[in-house]
């Protein structure tokens, strides 16, 4: 069974998947957040794998760690990470969170 919440990250770039990006999951727990999930994108830039239970109600961030990424590659980046913020109405239903990422930029969306 994959996640409810998957990512996808795009080297937009070099024009292909990012592959290697440290990414963790986290859930707002009161008033501080808690890692839920962890894990790396694979050679296709995705990871299917990333929270390993039920999703809850609630808000979650999920943090893409670019700077090392970029660093591995030995290319200079702006950004060290990109955390995104959201949350969740609907726990039945599958969330896909993409990154668009180069070294100076970044857009994510809510993806199917």
């Amino acid at each position: 069974m994959s996640s409810p919440i998957t990512t996808h990250v795009l080297d937009t770039s070099a024009g292909r998947p990012a592959e290697g990006v440290r990414i963790t999951l986290e859930f707002l727990d009161g008033e501080a957040f808690r890692e839920v999930g962890e894990g790396s994108t694979n050679a296709d830039g995705r990871i299917t794998d990333l929270l390993d239970g039920e999703l809850q109600r609630g808000t979650y961030k999920i943090t893409f760690h670019v700077g090392e990424y970029f660093d591995a590659q030995g290319r200079p980046s702006f950004y060290p990470s990109v955390p995104v913020i959201f949350a969740i109405r609907a726990p039945g239903e599958h969330y896909h969170v993409p990154l668009l990422l180069n070294p100076f930029g970044y857009s994510t969306y809510r993806g199917s």
